[in-house]
């Protein structure tokens, strides 16, 4: 399968401070990937650059066929992005948001109704249609936001920590949405703090002071490090 994300020694520095430590991987198209690190390992740093927000110091990338270097606005055109702290806008409704991004990816007014109309029958969500997204309980509203950050059918979707703050069950749920995602062909990167959630991915990516120091599927990097779980395998990574 095509890769969505190649990356080739790529690299930031913010003057003699390095974020990213000129990292190398690729991801498939359709592929759930997990990109694991402590907090300062350089994964925000490596997300802007893959997002087109942050013009890299050196090395090379391409995100859904676009060079970062020479290509942000196209990126931001072919990818979808959610994060733990904001997605939606708490003071419009349900449809308002959808129209709003929708309108924000340059869909048709018919368009937008036609993938808004499916998203509610998707979520069983049309009695909601027209509440404020600040009156939806916390679950609904990650899901929705998934939902709405993949409206316009993007090439990839960027989740940075998508399921923080919510129950077992609603993180359950949220990973089945994923999964159907991947398996309609968009190329899932995630950030999370949950181990547990890490077993999930295709393959994994762990950033320690902005380098990859490991990258393979969850079973093959638990073999590696003779260790039972996610949890484990990252802390014996991250201690060194």
């Amino acid at each position: 399968m095509m890769n969505v994300i190649e990356t080739h020694e790529l690299h930031k520095a913010f003057g003699s401070f390095t974020a990213v430590d000129r990292i190398s991987f690729a991801v498939a198209q359709g592929e759930i990937f997990g990109f694991l690190g402590a907090n300062g390992a350089g994964k925000t740093t490596a997300i802007r650059m893959l997002c087109g927000l942050l013009k890299p110091t050196s090395g090379a990338a391409t995100v859904a066929g676009c060079n970062v270097f020479t290509q942000p606005e196209q990126i931001k055109r072919r990818i979808g992005y959610m994060s733990q702290r904001f997605s939606l806008y708490e003071d419009l409704t349900v449809a308002e948001n959808m129209a709003f991004y929708g309108g924000i990816y340059g869909l048709r007014r018919r368009e937008v109704r036609r993938r808004a109309d499916e998203l509610c029958r998707r979520l069983d969500f049309g009695h909601a249609r027209h509440t404020l997204i600040r009156d939806i309980p916390p679950g609904w509203r990650q899901k929705l936001a998934f939902l709405t950050a993949i409206f316009h059918h993007p090439t990839i979707v960027f989740l940075d920590e998508p399921t923080g703050g919510v129950d077992p069950l609603t993180r359950r749920q949220f990973w089945t949405l994923i999964y159907e995602a991947a398996h309609e062909g968009i190329t899932v990167f995630v950030t999370t703090h949950y181990m547990d959630e890490a077993e999930y991915c295709d393959r994994l990516s762990i950033m320690v002071d902005g380098r990859i120091v490991a990258i393979d599927p969850p079973e093959t990097l638990k073999k590696r490090y003779h260790a039972d779980s996610m949890n484990e395998v990252f802390l014996r990574v991250v201690n060194g």
